[in-house]
């Protein structure tokens, strides 16, 4: 048996962070401003746009499929109920080899819960493991507590365990997987 993180290849070794990041040979993060630059999805051969947000409009360019999911970055906002309508066309469009882009407005938070909703669903990955790739793919994730809250229920609906939970520190409810990073920046 091999890894969750056998099954994706090592793409660049240094990632983009304001541009397309390539999560996986199909699936793509952004912010809103990438999203809309004809040169990064022509490049990079995108065919399917999934735009969650409700403060960025897309540019529609011809041979690219849209889907619009009005989502919020609220932690009260609820993403778990797009994670597998998003990663089943995900993996359609990959299965009909094309690329999938998701991306919000800073492609920091509710683009980084979806695809690592995905590599949870279709990449059997953990998720910590999840979160871990895409972080090594795209430095600037960070989604924000709730979503994280809906990521665990959702890698429980998965897996019927779970990875990461919610704990308690000197800033808050937090991921464990940020618990190192709050300690060194409470030290400072």
């Amino acid at each position: 048996m091999t890894t969750a993180f056998t099954s994706i290849p090592v793409l660049f070794r240094n990632p983009p962070v304001y541009g397309l990041s390539r999560i996986t040979n199909s699936l793509f993060i952004s912010n809103g401003e990438a999203a809309n630059n004809k040169v990064f999805l022509y490049a990079n051969q995108i065919t399917t746009v999934i735009n969650v947000s409700v403060e960025v409009v897309n540019t529609y360019f011809p041979d690219i499929y849209y889907i619009h999911v009005p989502v919020t970055d609220s932690p009260h906002s609820r993403l778990y109920d797009f994670f597998d309508p998003v990663a089943d066309k995900i993996r359609n469009v990959e299965l009909n080899q094309g690329r999938t882009l998701v991306h919000c407005a800073a492609g920091v938070s509710r683009s980084a819960a979806l695809g690592i909703a995905y590599l949870m669903k279709y990449h059997s990955m953990t998720l910590a493991n999840a979160h871990a790739w895409t972080k090594s793919c795209r430095p600037i994730i960070r989604p924000n507590n709730g979503f994280w809250q809906q990521l665990i229920q959702y890698e429980y609906k998965l897996f019927g365990k779970t990875s990461v939970k919610m704990v308690q520190s000197p800033l808050g409810v937090i991921p464990d997987l940020y618990e190192n990073e709050i300690q060194v920046m409470v030290a400072l």
